[in-house]
């Protein structure tokens, strides 16, 4: 990490020091076209011109330069001012806009003896190691109800530390401010203690905690103070494991999910790289455009979570850019956030209600910039998963699992590489449910989905198929290939130990595969697995069948 944050310190002085270095160059430019407009007076130069001081303006501002952004932002609100009149200009105006081209001139042409200070935090301080265990700390009075909390929550394979003492909790966060802390807001001596010594910590705090309040409280009240209090969840008892477990993923699971995929369209080189850079740092996946021509073909081939446009650009201008991001299908719901030094509430409010979604006014502090991006594709990816994921394991559902075959089939044929279909099903999960409760079947299903994920590799395709039963899409993998590791990953689920009212059990699955060498097609490869699934039950369930027309 500290090697990181040395090498994005030290590529903001190398951007910095190429700004200043191109500075002379672009202040003479703009000098040159001012005075082209002079002799021949017309609205597109002058847009032309408003543009490059905007980008001074961003870029003056996204690296220290105070005095010079000043400057040029003088110009550009007197370059705006033209702009809206659309009229020529005159004499006064000429004199006052001619005066504020020389100060940026001489601006750019004196000796600089000394860099500016680049500030840069360390965004990834706050977030915890993606090599550790994630903590829970649950907080209450109730011993016997923290622990069986603490239990429950240890079978998903979480580290769970239980404290019944407000103090000890207390030395405990300050030693771990990662943990993400369940607080019981009512205490035996104050019916309000969890949220109070929540408010003491924060205080105390720099960076915000992870905390979810859980009370028998339903009203309005409560939830404020809860909120107040730092809370970003608050759960109601009696609770509901699948629900707190779906919380608490939610907090832990973006540690290994698959990296925010950002797009940055901007026509100024060093601002398009810095920020890169700050995102790259906190661990996103970044593609920056400077050319729009380019846009087109970027958009198709990364499938961005989120675009990044500057509002002016040369040939187009950025909202008129999301108009077209917005008329292309599959990119509808892609957030789309303008970041500009433009300040005039009159147009950033023009270009949100245009296609766009956010505004970020540079310079944007590199921490806020990773929070802004990071809440909107959280955001957008939870929609989408609305849409396609099962609610209770985060799989694929049915339909998205069967539109994710269809997509692989084709793949797999236009390639010419294998691909297996694999069916599982839980044994005598009625007998499950029946005996020990759906909170256990929820949770034996929880525990297949998870080892599932855990097992298989990243290009393999996981989903809820319906009740106790999974589908697998597999990948350059024909039916032997993936019968070895479907089987694996049986006899260590049949190994896994659940826990229901102190009872011990342990659950089985039985599969079936087919591979597209002998059932290329969807419905065909469907039936076959399904086939072979229902012959391992035949056969004594807890196996693995292929189905192969050898």
């Amino acid at each position: 990490m500290k090697s990181s944050v040395t090498d994005f310190q030290e590529k903001m002085h190398q951007l910095a020091d190429a700004f200043i270095k191109e500075l002379p160059e672009k202040t003479e430019d703009i000098e040159t076209m001012w005075q082209q407009l002079q002799n021949d007076w017309n609205v597109e130069t002058l847009q032309i011109v408003h543009r490059k001081v905007h980008g001074l303006v961003g870029s003056s501002k996204t690296f220290g330069f105070e005095e010079l952004s000043q400057i040029a932002d003088k110009l550009e609100q007197a370059l705006k001012i033209l702009l809206q009149n659309k009229a020529s200009i005159d004499e006064p105006q000429s004199n006052e806009i001619h005066l504020q081209m020389q100060a940026l001139n001489q601006w750019a042409h004196k000796p600089k003896n000394e860099h500016t200070q680049i500030i840069v935090e360390k965004l990834n301080n706050s977030h915890p190691d993606s090599d550790e265990a994630c903590r829970i700390f649950v907080v209450d009075d109730d011993q016997e109800a923290a622990q069986e909390l603490a239990l429950q929550l240890s079978y998903y394979g979480y580290e769970v530390e239980a404290f019944g003492q407000l103090d000890k909790f207390r030395a405990a966060i300050k030693e771990d401010p990662n943990a993400i802390v369940l607080m019981n807001v009512e205490f035996s001596d104050d019916p309000m203690a969890g949220v109070r010594i929540m408010k003491e910590i924060k205080q105390e705090m720099t960076d915000p905690l992870q905390v979810m309040f859980i009370s028998p409280n339903d009203d309005l009240a409560t939830r404020l103070e809860a909120v107040r209090a730092g809370g970003v969840a608050y759960l109601t008892k009696p609770i509901n494991s699948a629900e707190l477990i779906d919380q608490l993923d939610s907090f832990a699971v973006p540690q290994t999910q698959e990296p925010f995929r950002v797009l940055i369209i901007d026509d100024s080189t060093t601002v398009l790289e810095y920020h890169a850079a700050v995102l790259e740092l906190s661990g996103m996946v970044v593609r920056a455009v400077e050319k729009t021509d380019a846009v087109m073909k970027t958009l198709l081939e990364f499938n961005p979570d989120l675009i990044l446009i500057d509002v002016y650009m040369p040939e187009c201008s950025g909202i008129e850019l999301a108009k077209v991001i917005r008329q292309i299908d599959g990119l509808l719901s892609v957030p789309i956030v303008y970041l500009s030094s433009e300040n005039d509430f009159n147009t950033q409010l023009e270009a949100m209600c245009l296609a766009g979604d956010d505004f970020l006014v540079k310079p944007i502090d590199p921490k806020r910039l990773v929070s802004a991006v990071t809440m909107r594709v959280r955001r957008a990816r939870l929609l989408r998963g609305l849409m396609v994921r099962d609610g209770l394991t985060g799989l694929f559902n049915h339909t998205a699992i069967k539109e994710q075959l269809g997509r692989e089939i084709v793949r797999s044929n236009r390639l010419k590489t294998p691909l297996s279909f694999a069916m599982i099903d839980v044994d005598f999960f009625k007998k499950v449910n029946d005996t020990y409760g759906h909170a256990a079947g929820d949770r034996v299903l929880k525990s297949l989905a998870r080892l599932l994920k855990q097992r298989l590799r990243g290009t393999d395709i996981v989903g809820r198929y319906g009740g106790e039963e999974f589908a697998v899409i597999m990948t350059d993998t024909n039916a032997p290939e993936a019968a070895k590791v479907i089987d694996e990953i049986r006899k260590v689920f049949s190994r896994l130990l659940h826990m229901s009212d102190n009872r011990e059990f342990k659950v089985t699955f039985s599969c079936g595969i087919a591979d597209i060498k002998h059932f290329p097609d969807v419905k065909s490869v469907s039936e076959a697995a399904d086939k072979a699934l229902h012959d391992a039950k035949r056969k004594g369930r807890n196996q693995v069948t292929t189905n192969a027309d050898d």
